[in-house]
């Protein structure tokens, strides 16, 4: 894609960034670019007016590195709405960050600690995905 085609995508598209710092975001996408990741997920309460939108099924998001330029073009397959306690092997390794659901619980529940809150029973919006285009 050349820059006038990506400038037009981004007008069009929802943006977002991975993680909640330049490292973390950094390494989520690679993750990604590397196949490891085909999922994310974020708490239920960070979606919403005036918040991030609700990922929609068939939708094709910009992910932006830190510095908000873009970085990927993400198509979502599937949206779902899982307490985190319920939140199963499956899912978590495809989020490409740990080889063990309870390395994944540990690291997000640390990360919605930093993030607004953390309860074992809270709705995450769970999204699987995949890489359309990297726009890096």
């Amino acid at each position: 894609m050349d820059n006038e085609e990506v400038s037009a995508l981004i007008a069009e598209s929802v943006t977002f960034k991975f993680g909640d710092n330049k490292k973390m975001c950094d390494e989520l996408l690679q993750l990604v670019r590397s196949g490891r990741k085909t999922a994310t997920c974020g708490a239920l309460y960070e979606f919403g007016a005036g918040k991030d939108e609700m990922p929609v099924v068939g939708r094709r998001d910009i992910a932006l590195n830190w510095d908000g330029s873009p970085a990927l073009l993400l198509e979502t397959l599937e949206v779902a709405q899982v307490r985190f306690c319920d939140v199963d092997d499956d899912f978590a390794l495809a989020e490409g960050e740990n080889e063990k659901l309870s390395g994944w619980r540990l690291e997000h529940q640390r990360y919605f600690e930093r993030n607004g809150g953390f309860e074992t029973e809270m709705i995450l919006v769970c999204e699987r995905f995949r890489l359309v285009c990297d726009l890096g």
